[in-house]
């Protein structure tokens, strides 16, 4: 029996993560979760699961639901409680369901308490990639991907030797606005963002998706997990999102990791690496698949990849800035406050008003972020 911890439980691959659990009664319990601000859904799990640990991030809403958690949970709330949550002994795992990169510090804490980490927080690893993979290496813990793709990645490199790598193929399902021309994207409204036609996610990794940051994103993560050169590691557009990403040695073999588009299979695999457990799930009917397409990414319908390999070349502080400058520009996007098309300009705008800084450390990282948000914040008010 694992004894694990669900940040973001009440998240899309939260869900996903408890619907795992649901299915392997006598291998994992759930012993702490954690939510921003949805209460209502967060109780429901802790009446069925009964954790010990409960972390509520936002005051108010942790305010209300002191009201209604049974006095046998410890409630953490705020930034800092999940920081403190994630120390707590008895937590042999933590899931990292938190998009953001609110995550870092909670995430930093986890791994000094020497926690197996399953991490689907791409953002994290993206602003502090060198450091984090530093310290999980110094305290012996091991960072399993749970994004779909880089979990393929690793399963494609399981039990090969690095040294015959040749290149990393990290696909992308090009997202809701694959097929739309450059001048349509200037009218695209957010509803018709949201739309993804194979995965269902939250709202921010959505918008990534069809602007194509999220493949950037991924880029600068597969760099820090692999330990691999950006000029090793290409995206393909591949719509039917069936191979997840693919390696290629030295040889010439290309090894590609295929399955359904369902996030529990890389999930389940992260909770009981390094096992392979049975899924419920119905596999890939290779009768019925038809063609499988690829294509290469544009650039210039879809700038905010080149911005991510830009980064990826720049490194230091440089990728922190895109993460957070995305962030701010992703959120107003949805608040209907930026165009789609605007979004990589500010991203844009603030990397290239940006000192970067070589080899931060901790305090770099939080300062950078914090700056390029309020650059981000400047540079739309111009925009309005």
């Amino acid at each position: 029996m694992k004894n694990i911890a669900v940040l973001g439980s009440t998240g899309s691959i939260g869900k996903s993560t408890l619907s795992v659990v649901r299915n392997f009664p006598g291998r994992f319990k759930v012993i702490a979760l954690s939510a921003n601000s949805d209460v209502h859904s967060l109780c429901r799990q802790i009446e069925e699961f009964q954790p010990s640990f409960v972390c509520i991030r936002d005051k108010s809403a942790a305010a209300r639901a002191s009201k209604i958690i049974k006095r046998t949970t410890k409630i953490f709330v705020g930034d800092d409680g999940l920081d403190q949550l994630v120390r707590e002994r008895s937590i042999e795992q933590v899931m990292f369901a938190i998009s953001g990169s609110g995550a870092l510090s909670s995430l930093v804490e986890a791994i000094k308490g020497g926690k197996s980490i399953a991490l689907a927080n791409k953002e994290t690893l993206v602003m502090a990639g060198p450091l984090i993979m530093g310290l999980a290496k110094k305290k012996k813990v091991s960072i399993l991907p749970v994004d779909s793709e880089q979990s393929a990645i690793w399963q494609c490199l399981e039990g090969e030797n690095r040294n015959n790598l040749r290149n990393i193929y990290l696909t992308a399902s090009g997202g809701p606005l694959l097929k739309k021309s450059r001048a349509a994207l200037e009218s695209i409204r957010v509803k018709q963002v949201l739309r993804h036609p194979r995965w269902k996610m939250g709202k921010k990794i959505t918008v990534d998706s069809a602007t194509l940051m999220n493949k950037g994103l991924e880029l600068l993560e597969a760099m820090f997990l692999f330990d691999v050169d950006f000029l090793r590691i290409k995206v393909l557009v591949h719509p039917e999102a069936l191979i997840h990403s693919m390696v290629e040695f030295i040889d010439g073999v290309i090894i590609a990791q295929l399955s359904v588009t369902d996030m529990r299979i890389p999930i389940q695999y992260a909770l009981s690496y390094p096992e392979r457990l049975p899924s419920r799930l119905k596999g890939l009917d290779f009768y019925k698949l038809g063609v499988l397409n690829f294509e290469k990414p544009d650039l210039l319908k879809f700038p905010c990849l080149g911005l991510a390999y830009e980064a990826a070349k720049g490194l230091g502080t440089l990728p922190c800035v895109l993460n957070a400058a995305n962030e701010v520009a992703v959120g107003e996007f949805l608040r209907e406050r930026l165009r789609f098309t605007q979004i990589s300009k500010v991203v844009e705008k603030v990397m290239r008003n940006h000192s970067n800084k070589q080899n931060p450390g901790l305090r770099d990282i939080q300062e950078a972020d914090n700056w390029a948000r309020i650059s981000a914040q400047s540079v739309i008010a111009r925009l309005s």
